[in-house]
């Protein structure tokens, strides 16, 4: 059975699927939490930047890695051949079954949130039209991969125009001092200005799934570097327009009393009910763009047998050479994470999570300079300044949400860790396999 990707997507579509992944429910939904935790809008405004300045950091240094290794996995392949089997186990482990399905149910959570404020219905409702969310955008992924990245291209579009409404009546039309409020009633506990960060870079992430896809990506050693650049680069302009838009349109106060409200308040605030509710329905195909573009990862683990019943799960369709069987693993792991944690709680675990290895990858491209000595296909500017503001940025964030929340650090850490002892089982039934069939 041939179990191989085909490579159909350009860079057009390969920009649509970052800045279509990435641009989703945080801009809208995070803005109060990263208010709460920096205090005014002048330092709210400050966390966005510093998270897209590293955010970019991390997608050049990244882009220099994937150039030289354009296969399906990402993150996951890239540690592997660096630090070996063990850790590159580890890594893909912590995506498949903890970052990705967490991520994606983070993403439903806040859909489903403004679902239910969309048509008026009471919150008993947010986990069941998420489990139904998550089962459609499953089921959007059997198909051929051309469909999910016209799907993307046509949510990247539609997404677009809640976006510049806001930029356009917040900053045009706001009466209020986007970069000069304070948040007046503030719990002194949220965190401060590394976890307002934090916050914010879970609105960024997203684009190392676009990594996921080297498999599927004509020409990656240069398109994968383009798409990654000129993707985060986009979002950070477009994320600091957005947050002075809402900064001047609703005051510091009325953002923090609203929390994950303020997306909904916002929408009937610039446009009224009826064009508030026109201005919802884009967001929210905004956030299905998203979950679209982060549904494989778990595939490419099944692929190379990485995985408990991997020749189950690495199972595509003959057609349209859809990962059916892992989809629906991911489909499962999420609505079971959905239905037991708060979006807002899981974003930041999310984070945190992802970031622990994405700083593994970071170090891990002075070893490859090391070792590889050769003309690359794609090299970082700036060469050693942005990995090692990728890498500070990157402990900044781990240091900052561990003092935040050590308890939540240590349950995400403890589910990680369990692939330890999953790897060494792995390998031992696929030795009993091995001499069986050679048996």
């Amino acid at each position: 059975m041939d179990n191989h990707l085909k490579r159909s997507i350009g860079l057009g579509s390969a920009l649509s699927i970052i800045v279509g992944t990435i641009i989703g429910s945080g801009i809208f939904f995070k803005q109060a939490s990263v208010l709460d935790s920096a205090g005014s809008t002048f330092m709210a405004l400050l966390a966005w930047i510093l998270a897209g300045i590293i955010t970019l950091t991390a997608g050049l240094t990244i882009a220099e890695i994937g150039a030289q290794m354009p296969y399906t996995g990402g993150l996951y392949v890239y540690i592997e051949k660096i630090y070996g089997r063990v850790l590159g186990f580890m890594a893909g482990w912590m995506q498949a079954i903890v970052y990705g399905p967490a991520m994606i149910a983070a993403v439903t959570g806040f859909l489903s949130i403004m679902v239910t404020n969309l048509f008026g219905i009471g919150t008993e409702w947010r986990i069941p039209i998420g489990l139904i969310t998550i089962i459609a955008i499953g089921g959007l992924n059997f198909l051929e991969n051309k469909v999910g990245a016209a799907f993307a291209i046509i949510t990247t579009i539609a997404k677009m125009i809640p976006i510049f409404a806001i930029i356009f009546c917040g900053i045009c039309w706001g009466e209020q001092n986007a970069v000069a409020q304070t948040v007046t009633e503030l719990n002194r506990s949220t965190g401060g200005l590394g976890v307002a960060v934090l916050a914010a870079l879970f609105a960024y992430d997203g684009w190392i799934f676009i990594a996921n896809l080297g498999g599927e990506i004509k020409n990656p050693q240069k398109l994968l570097p383009k798409a990654i650049i000129i993707g985060i680069t986009t979002v950070l302009v477009i994320y600091a327009l957005i947050t002075i838009g809402i900064f001047s349109f609703i005051p510091a106060d009325k953002i923090h009393a609203l929390g994950q409200n303020s997306t909904t308040y916002l929408a009937d605030a610039i446009l009224g009910p009826i064009g508030g509710k026109v201005l919802s329905v884009g967001i929210i195909i905004s956030m299905l763009g998203t979950l679209n573009g982060e549904m494989l990862t778990i595939y490419a683990m099944a692929k190379r047998g990485d995985l408990p019943f991997s020749r189950f799960l690495s199972y595509v369709t003959p057609k349209g050479k859809a990962p059916v069987m892992a989809t629906m693993l991911l489909i499962a792991l999420t609505g079971i994470m959905m239905t037991f944690f708060d979006p807002d709680y899981l974003s930041n675990l999310c984070v945190f999570t992802i970031y622990s290895f994405y700083v593994l990858a970071f170090f891990g491209l002075f070893i490859l300079r090391y070792k590889n000595k050769d003309q690359r296909p794609f090299s970082v500017p700036f060469y050693p300044l942005i990995p090692l503001v990728a890498i500070a940025g990157g402990l900044f964030v781990l240091v900052s949400q561990f003092f935040n929340d050590p308890a939540g650090v240590l349950l995400f850490t403890g589910i990680t860790a369990v692939g330890w002892p999953i790897f060494f089982l792995v390998k031992k039934m696929s030795k009993a396999q091995n001499t069986i069939i050679e048996d």
